[in-house]
């Protein structure tokens, strides 16, 4: 006779950004799980669509993850992320943002979430001939990504409630716009089961050896065996593999502040605001959504973190730097209480390119990750690419190939 469990996606609460996910039943075998074509170790937003995709193929898939789908520790929780088309001249990430669109609103209205992506438009403001700007500009154009160049004066007209300063001109993506985070991979979580994922709540082992990984071990005594293994870890990743990835990925302490708008104020939701990103000051932000707060982000890499013992408390410095810049940005907003806050965390690599590749000495293991400041909209794209490069066996892009990953942060994809 067949064991089974109940499969369950922690969540970690509901409300007005979707519901809790319903239980799945699957089938596990007790002590030593067996039999899995692949095991994805990691089920933020990387490791959740990967899964999927491979299931999608035929193939017994194993999803494990040691808190839960994007849970509050990795990089894919929070409230919300940008999904935008605009890369400077990274084609590759423009049609990757452009395929994920697609992947995202698709699997959205299948389950009934369409509304945890707003299309709100997204906004670059840039200064003069500013280069990332102008060649976004080029790269939207080649590609026939609905845009428009705003200058000065139309800015100004169309949202008053921005004071654009030194802000010159800027381009509106209007197809544009951010994903309920928490939500959306929950979601893709719960399609993924339905599919035939095995879910399980593990923590892994740091795999040791050469040749060809049999099995890992998690921290509970479970052995999980698969033929190839696909470790999409986010943060954890140079922990799991500290001497091959692990001067190579970088989590820095990144914090995110959620300011209250006036009563009965609307300027400031995404009704009447894009999505906005400010390049030249290293800061964006999502307007507010229900009621949840004006979110504001500062987008430079924060001093080093563990994902396990980061304290999560906001700095005064930070936020401190966030009101001076919202208050003059935004003088509606001016003294505006902070509402909520996160501290959570990237994941670089030394210059923003994903990573996608085999580990050097376990042939049949496979490092996914690097993805953030900018690699959540394109969870979908990777996750078909990881599963087209386990089926067809072709060389991975260089791009993002472990060789090209360096020592030193250079950033040079925004």
């Amino acid at each position: 006779m067949k064991t089974t469990r109940r499969q369950f996606v922690q969540v970690a609460g509901t409300g007005a950004l979707g519901a809790a996910l319903d239980p799945v039943q699957a089938p596990v075998l007790r002590g030593r799980d067996s039999g899995f074509d692949v095991a994805v170790v990691g089920a933020g937003v990387f490791g959740v669509w990967t899964a999927y995709q491979l299931q999608l193929t035929g193939r017994r898939v194993a999803l494990i993850d040691a808190y839960g789908p994007a849970n509050a520790r990795g990089s894919s929780g929070g409230q919300s992320r940008v999904i935008r088309m605009g890369y400077g001249d990274q084609e590759i990430y423009t049609r990757w943002s452009m395929r994920s669109l697609d992947l995202w609103q698709a699997l959205l209205r299948r389950t009934g979430r369409a509304a945890q992506f707003q299309r709100s438009g997204v906004l670059w403001m840039a200064r003069e001939q500013d280069p990332l700007t102008t060649s976004t500009l080029e790269t939207l154009g080649r590609l026939r990504v609905r845009h428009e160049r705003l200058d000065r004066s139309r800015l100004a007209a169309r949202w008053p409630q921005i004071d654009f300063g030194p802000i010159t001109w800027a381009i509106h993506e209007p197809d544009s716009g951010f994903l309920a985070a928490f939500h959306v991979v929950q979601a893709v979580a719960q399609a993924a089961m339905a599919a035939g994922v095995v879910y399980m709540q593990e923590a892994v082992l740091p795999p040791e050896g050469r040749g060809q990984l049999a099995a890992v071990a998690t921290r509970s005594g479970r052995t999980i065996s698969a033929t190839t293994f696909v470790m999409a870890c986010g943060p954890w990743l140079p922990k799991l593999f500290p001497d091959v990835v692990g001067e190579r990925i970088f989590p820095s302490r990144q914090e995110v502040f959620y300011f209250g708008v006036p009563p009965g104020d609307t300027r400031f939701d995404c009704s009447a605001m894009p999505v906005w990103a400010d390049f030249g000051e290293e800061i964006y932000g999502i307007p507010d959504f229900r009621g949840r707060g004006f979110k504001v982000a500062v987008d430079r890499h924060g001093p080093p973190a563990d994902p396990d013992s980061l304290e999560r408390v906001p700095s005064a410095e930070i936020m401190a730097q966030v009101q001076e810049f919202v208050g003059r940005r935004f003088p509606g907003l001016k003294g505006a209480p902070i509402v909520g806050a996160e501290v959570c965390q990237y994941e670089n690599t030394s210059n923003g390119d994903f990573l996608i590749d085999r580990h050097p000495a376990l042939s049949n293991v496979w490092l996914v990750g690097g993805g953030s400041g900018h690699g959540f909209k394109h969870g979908p794209a990777v996750g078909e690419y990881v599963a087209a490069r386990l089926a067809d066996g072709k060389p991975v892009d260089p791009k993002f190939s472990l060789a090209t990953k360096q020592k030193i942060q250079k950033r040079t994809v925004y």
